[in-house]
């Protein structure tokens, strides 16, 4: 929208803006209760996965706290899987340290989220030849995050991030502070850490019972497009500091999160963090208000129906 100086503009902007949130939480909800999420509900209660002790451990986590930390090592059992995300880490990383220190222009960040290079970002062809990709759209994850929403979910975003350090006294911007995912209130983040973190590269942090149906979920509560960073600062004063959690761990540490509940990273200072992100979200997101990262290549032929679903 063209913007004035004058106060009849921004007061026109303002309303409609205000009444753009209010048609799309309007969409938003219509999705959840009815038309998308309704059939996904449906079909997941037709086909319901069975989970090992694994999974249903990290289930039960997730449920009770909004978050579940294991290892891809003990999560997939297949050495294979992870020598090749591995490797493709290392690759990604090896490419984004020669870009920094020579030609930026190739390096897929974001504005104002400068601090992040992704291995993808959006608009991008993805097939199951991606090692990391394969990883995500397995049925191993895929019955995890379906079972944990109640539904088939869509795989709706995947990529790999390098952080890049930034000055000590630098101020937290965007993610790095705390905030909600504005888009779903089901959500299942996972984060795989492919070089060890510690706090000098910018741990993931968390506030256990946040999301929505949490006990601490009437802080500044979840809605789409909501009030989804709070004032700098003044989360602490609402929750207990006994209540924040910091995921610091080694190369190889996977952590499953809720992400409609608080949560901040990426404040590297001292070194580089690399790291593999995937998220699952509802039929009613995509629907309303997010755009999948990437286009699905491979042929649907032979994909079973929870996958072939998760994937379009």
């Amino acid at each position: 929208m063209h913007r004035t100086k004058t106060h009849f503009a921004a007061r026109v902007n303002h309303v409609a803006t205000a009444l753009e949130k209010r048609g799309i939480r309007a969409t938003y909800a219509l999705h959840d209760r009815v038309l998308s999420n309704r059939s996904s509900r449906r079909r997941f209660a037709h086909d319901r996965p069975g989970l090992d002790h694994v999974r249903q451990g990290i289930l039960d986590a997730l449920e009770r706290d909004g978050y579940a930390l294991t290892t891809f090592a003990d999560f997939s059992y297949d050495a294979g899987a992870w020598a090749d995300v591995e490797a493709q880490g290392a690759r990604f990383a090896a490419e984004t340290q020669a870009a920094l220190a020579g030609d930026r222009e190739s390096l897929r960040v974001r504005a104002g989220k400068e601090f992040v290079v992704r291995l993808h970002s959006y608009g991008v062809d993805l097939g199951l030849d991606d090692p990391w990709f394969r990883v995500c759209a397995s049925r191993r994850m895929l019955d995890l995050a379906n079972t944990y929403l109640g539904l088939w979910s869509k795989l709706e975003y995947v990529d790999m991030w390098y952080s890049v350090p930034q000055p000590e006294e630098a101020d937290r911007v965007a993610s790095q502070r705390w905030h909600r995912d504005f888009n779903d209130k089901h959500l299942l983040k996972a984060f795989l850490y492919l070089v060890d973190v510690d706090e000098g590269n910018g741990p993931f942090q968390y506030v256990p019972g946040s999301a929505p149906g949490g006990r601490h979920a009437d802080a500044w509560p979840w809605r789409p497009l909501g009030e989804n960073y709070p004032p700098e600062n003044e989360l602490e004063t609402r929750v207990p500091a006994e209540d924040f959690r910091t995921f610091t761990g080694s190369k190889g540490t996977l952590l499953f999160c809720n992400t409609a509940g608080f949560h901040r990273g990426g404040f590297a200072t001292a070194k580089l963090r690399v790291l593999a992100t995937v998220t699952y979200s509802s039929p009613a997101s995509l629907a309303s208000l997010t755009e999948r990262s990437y286009r699905f290549v491979d042929p649907l032929d032979g994909l079973d129906e929870p996958t072939r679903f998760a994937l379009t």
